[in-house]
């Protein structure tokens, strides 16, 4: 929508009020409603928004080991601008104009600590070297009938899932819930996020959905505003979403698979697939995912970003501990699916439910390219049968705090991300470790407070 088009449209539908939104470190949205001068003013020259929004954490609690911003700067306004090609109405809202915005800059000195800057500067150079990028995330999310009240005087303890029992891609379990499960394809769909497949898994009141795959940026903005969307249908219902990656320890965890795939600018040639090779793997895919299994150990706070990510990743859980691909395998960390050149793609498996898209996407665009820069050879034979057990590679770091101080003494992660970002970013993530340490959790308090 052009800016003379949009001005016509507010008039002809006497729109009174803008919402917009940005996502912050953590992919949470921040933002406001805005009136339609306010919106107007605003088109050339963005709006000034606090730059608090990425100097503290998901809690609201200031960081105190970052540069960008603090009590050092005094939390000064930074220019927000937004994106008018992410119009979209919020149907739940009566239909309410919504766009995203970002910290982007026409000369290119973006604030280093926004994720989608981070990602259209990643996409930029895809372009350039004459790739289109095609992706899609696909999450799995818990769903109870609490509200945030009840779940605050239940300490989030003793609470009622949507549904009872391990029943996954049930027809049953879906049409007792057929107000809220048909609101969430409907509903995402007229909110431009369109879904190609919906359906429970395995676990009490848990669902699973794919989105339709689109060009990169198009498909973060949507992965975003997935997360987002589906808690404010589900509060519609006296529903709560969450997309914590592990939220109890006896049952399974929430994934947030990135899937990916290279294509000439045409849009008509799937860059990944080669039919004369023995599997169907163009060189492009072989220097692409060297790359990914290279640049795994320098980026995984990208993948796995919390404290609880890692409670995921676990042996047996459906989620990858060890640097490794195979062909649909769904133990190794990439599981490439190659059976057609219209379906061809590679599966980044670390991610869970709690990713900021803009980062696991950026991650895996970089690396991916990384690998088809540098030409690195894939030399690491595919995994057969269980990835757990395949060591040739290595391990995943196996806490938030090890896999921040890698990734924050990393050369290769500040060549792809910027020196700015990577130190913005780890040290958030060490935070996130700090705030951990210092907490005094059940599982002491059952274990100790008697018999020690």
């Amino acid at each position: 929508m052009t800016k003379d088009q949009l001005l016509a449209y507010i008039k002809d539908n006497n729109i009174t009020k803008i919402k917009f939104a940005f996502a912050d470190i953590d992919g949470a949205l921040r933002g406001k409603t805005i009136s339609v001068q306010k919106f107007l003013d605003g088109l050339q020259d963005g709006y000034g928004f606090c730059d608090v929004v990425f100097g503290w954490d998901v809690n609201d609690a200031a960081y105190d080991n970052v540069k960008i911003t603090g009590w050092h700067s005094g939390y000064p306004d930074k220019d927000c601008r937004i994106d008018l090609t992410t119009k979209r109405n919020i149907p739940w809202q009566d239909n309410i104009p919504f766009f995203l915005a970002d910290f982007s800059k026409a000369d290119g000195n973006d604030l280093a600590a926004c994720p989608r800057s981070l990602l259209k500067r990643i996409v930029k150079q895809c372009n350039d070297m004459g790739y289109h990028a095609e992706f899609a995330q696909e999450f799995e999310w818990f769903n109870f009938l609490e509200t945030p009240h009840s779940l605050e005087q239940k300490e989030y303890k003793h609470l009622q899932p949507l549904t009872p029992g391990m029943f996954g891609y049930s027809i049953l379990r879906t049409s007792q819930q057929n107000a809220f499960y048909n609101d969430l394809f409907d509903l995402l769909t007229q909110f431009d996020i369109p879904i190609e497949g919906l359906h429970t898994e395995t676990g009490p009141g848990v669902y699973e959905a794919a989105i339709v795959h689109d060009e990169t940026l198009r498909a973060a903005d949507k992965a975003v505003l997935f997360k987002t969307a589906v808690k404010e249908i589900a509060s519609k219902h006296g529903i709560t979403a969450t997309f914590m990656a592990k939220w109890n320890a006896d049952l399974p965890g929430c994934s947030g698979h990135v899937h990916q795939s290279l294509w000439d600018k045409d849009k008509k040639n799937n860059l990944f697939y080669n039919a004369a090779d023995e599997h169907n793997m163009s060189d492009l895919l072989k220097h692409y995912l060297a790359g990914q299994l290279y640049c795994l150990p320098h980026l995984l706070p990208m993948y796995a970003p919390t404290i609880n990510s890692y409670k995921r990743l676990v042996e047996g859980a459906w989620a990858p501990t060890t640097i490794t691909w195979g062909f649909d395998n769904r133990t190794t960390a990439i599981r490439i699916l190659n059976d057609s050149e219209k379906y061809t793609r590679s599966e980044m498996r670390i991610p869970g439910s709690d990713t900021n898209p803009y980062l696991a996407i950026a991650a895996s665009l970089a690396s991916g390219l990384y690998g088809i820069k540098h030409k690195l050879e894939l030399t690491m034979p595919a995994t057969k049968g269980n990835g757990y057990q395949d060591l040739r590679n290595g391990r995943l770091h196996s806490n938030l705090y090890n896999a921040a101080i890698a990734m924050q003494n990393s050369e290769v992660a500040k060549e792809l991300l910027g020196e700015g970002f990577v130190d913005h970013f780890t040290n958030t993530r060490i935070w996130e470790h700090r705030q951990h340490a210092k907490a005094v959790t059940d599982w002491e308090l059952k274990r100790y407070f008697e018999a020690i």
